[in-house]
């Protein structure tokens, strides 16, 4: 691993800002934070670092397994979100192949969802990173090279191991093959967690957009639908008029309609997780954000909703310096992946919470301008009022 990479991150241009609406809700940190993974204690190897946001479940039998780690996937476990401990075992791992089609290059599971505790959908954001794989990519650097694309897995013992299957199943892609567009990094990135509303499920990520004759994408965040997460063919983003552009895989079909998302909310990059209020039914986002205009300060913002689609004001609920400040400039740890899960979320996939959750977050050490492996995995509490 490169510790001068950020991985799973990607920096779009920043959205305007909603206006300022009368707040929905109100979150404050009402304790300090604790560890619940310390990569220099409890690591397995050195791929054990938190690098995406926490996402929680129960298996069938009532334990929980957490996942946010690096490629090299491996669950946190435990009989609650108080007592977990890292499984050495690798329940996803990343082939880092040089074929893109293949869609086997690094691979992190940013969301899952499951009914019963024993089948298990996942999506995962996939990386080709071409500057790895000499003659894909001319640029030769990071950012330059990276094609990213959200695929899916399938697990049927309750997350202790995922397929893929054969090919690999596209959920989000850019209409283009790894070679156009050359120059930035482009497709889409960063899932959110899966979210229930009746006999849909949502997810939200981003996408750094693209020019295409008759198929211009802006960039944004997308909101995902579908009826069966257990078929990932079946999401489709909202247009702004219904939920019904695809974006399947541009090595094996061809796109069958010009439609594209139509962004949502005011987040200025990837949505580390959104929850439901279970005494208001309003939705809650979190998200990291980069002092610039609209954000006063570097940190942790939330943003509140009634339908996914419109989102009020952000507000700081956490500051300090994440993966989009500069790390040389670092006089402390990073903050990044914001998460909020509920230890009595009613739901199996904690995708609600009450007056009360835990902002699951990672902490990252730096050294001169490099972002270090020697990362934590953290809790703190957090007191939700939603106005009705």
């Amino acid at each position: 691993m490169r510790l001068g990479r950020v991985a799973l991150l990607v920096l779009i241009p920043f959205a305007t800002p909603a206006s300022a609406d009368p707040p929905l809700s109100a979150l404050t940190l009402v304790g300090p934070p604790t560890e619940i993974f310390k990569a220099g204690r409890d690591a397995c190897d050195g791929a054990d670092v938190p690098d995406a946001p926490a996402r929680a479940f129960r298996d069938a039998a009532g334990a929980v397994a957490l996942y946010g780690m690096h490629y090299r996937n491996r669950a946190l476990r435990g009989p609650d979100l108080g007592q977990l401990k890292l499984d050495c075992t690798v329940v996803l791992d990343s082939g880092e192949k040089s074929d893109p089609a293949a869609y086997d290059d690094r691979s992190w599971i940013t969301a899952t969802w499951t009914e019963d505790g024993a089948r298990v959908a996942a999506l995962l954001h996939h990386e080709y990173q071409a500057n790895e794989h000499p003659g894909r990519c001319p640029a030769a650097t990071y950012m330059a090279c990276w094609y990213n694309t959200i695929t899916a897995a399938t697990s049927t013992d309750g997350g202790r191991s995922f397929k893929r299957q054969s090919p690999p199943v596209v959920v989000a892609g850019a209409p283009f093959r790894q070679e156009s567009d050359q120059g930035r990094h482009r497709g889409f990135f960063n899932p959110s967690n899966i979210v229930a509303d009746g006999r849909w499920r949502y997810f939200l990520a981003s996408t750094t957009g693209w020019t295409r004759p008759g198929s211009d994408q802006e960039s944004g965040i997308c909101l995902f639908r579908s009826d069966d997460p257990a078929d990932p063919t079946r999401w489709r983003a909202w247009t702004g008029t219904g939920f019904t552009a695809a974006f399947p895989d541009p090595y094996r079909a061809a796109r069958p309609n010009t439609a594209t998302c139509r962004p949502v909310g005011p987040f200025p990059g990837p949505v580390g997780a959104v929850v439901r209020h279970r005494g208001s039914g309003a939705w809650i986002a979190v998200f990291m954000a980069k002092a610039a205009e609209g954000y006063p300060q570097s940190g942790f913002y939330w943003t509140t909703s009634r339908d996914l689609i419109t989102w009020d004001s952000p507000r700081l609920l956490l500051a300090g310096a994440t993966l989009y400040d500069d790390p040389c400039a670092a006089t402390a740890p990073l903050i990044a992946y914001p998460s909020l899960l509920d230890p009595d979320a009613r739901g199996r996939n904690f995708d609600d919470v009450g007056d009360r959750a835990l902002l699951t977050y990672a902490r990252l050490r730096t050294e001169g301008c490099t972002i270090t492996s020697d990362r934590d995995l953290l809790r703190r509490p957090v007191s939700i009022h939603v106005w009705p």
